[in-house]
């Protein structure tokens, strides 16, 4: 597809999303001003990445802390601020160092032990970075992050913690399991609600769902959805159609 075409197609998938978030909002009570799409650029390069910011996008999200070091810096030599990204996949301690500084918030603290690294070395730096906590809701043994109950035991230890600011929760669903990704939705809402009523956390942002289920996703209280291939890929077939 040419560069043309694709910038079109870009706008015009946005354009489909921003309808379904709208939908979503609507079948829950809640307005679309507070849903945040983040565009996931994982499969694509800069070049892509910026057409995405010509069709509308603002907030953009990557995997790999290697991937978005070389992100910044191709956007860096070519003169062009970069758009604001998060971290969202796994981070290991090692790798602490490459996104402070470069990521706008981490998405992905799935343990007490990293909390505590990244608290470190943020305060040697003297940042302060904003974070999600990663939670493991569905139960899954493939998937890293908080059980519930250890996040219920261990906040009052993560919230005073220097460098690191607290905005929320994340997770992912069940892959292909409709009933389950409602169930692991709606857990999060309701961890997340747990937490505010038993401690002195404040947890707006609720990151969950993705192309194939964040419009179920908003309906359980998604305020930031993570979308890949629904963005990027032309050859991507929304699940629901």
């Amino acid at each position: 597809m040419d560069p043309n075409s694709y910038k079109e197609f870009l706008a015009q998938r946005r354009q489909e999303i921003i309808q379904k978030v709208h939908d979503a909002c609507q079948r829950s009570g809640r307005s679309a001003e507070d849903v945040d799409i983040y565009a996931v650029s994982k499969t694509v390069g800069v070049p892509q990445v910026i057409q995405a910011m010509e069709a509308g996008y603002t907030h953009f999200a990557e995997n790999r802390p290697q991937e978005l070091v070389r992100k910044l810096s191709e956007f860096q030599e070519q003169g062009i601020n970069p758009p604001p990204f998060d971290m969202i996949g796994n981070l290991q301690k090692n790798k602490i160092n490459a996104v402070l500084g470069t990521a706008a918030r981490i998405q992905s603290v799935s343990s007490v032990h990293l909390a505590e690294a990244i608290s470190a070395r943020a305060t040697e730096k003297n940042l302060v970075v904003p974070v999600l906590f990663e939670v493991n809701v569905s139960g899954e043994s493939t998937k890293s992050g908080f059980a519930p109950e250890e996040l219920a035991q261990w906040m009052e230890r993560l919230l005073d913690l220097e460098g690191i600011e607290p905005q929320g929760l994340m997770t992912m669903a069940p892959a292909h399991e409709p009933a389950e990704d409602r169930v692991t939705f709606r857990g999060l809402r309701e961890l997340r609600d747990s937490l505010e009523t038993n401690t002195a956390a404040s947890l707006p942002v609720l990151s969950c769902g993705m192309s194939d289920d964040f419009e179920m996703a908003i309906e359980e209280g998604a305020t930031l959805v993570r979308l890949g291939r629904i963005v990027f890929d032309p050859q991507y077939t929304p699940a629901s159609d």
